[in-house]
């Protein structure tokens, strides 16, 4: 495998197993909230703001998971051959 192929198939395992969790815990989340909402429609305020902060920092692992794969796609090169 030379170094193109395999700075390619780091780029894709960054950003497909970056974004697997997030998008698992993002739906767990919302299925969590929607339970709560429906034992507890009075406290939608507090529920929805801990939601929204959580589906952020989820997101943000992501967007990490994101800015990896487009450095090893773009700026990672192979060694110079002389």
């Amino acid at each position: 495998m030379d170094i193109d192929s395999a700075r390619v198939l780091g780029a894709g395992l960054a950003i497909g197993l970056g974004a697997f969790g997030p998008g698992i815990g993002i739906g767990v989340l919302g299925m969590g909230a929607m339970n709560a909402l429906g034992r507890n429609p009075e406290a939608r305020g507090a529920i929805l703001t801990n939601m929204i902060l959580a589906a952020a920092f989820a997101e943000a692992v992501a967007i990490y998971a994101l800015i990896v794969a487009i450095i090893l796609a773009f700026v990672v090169k192979g060694p110079a051959v002389a």
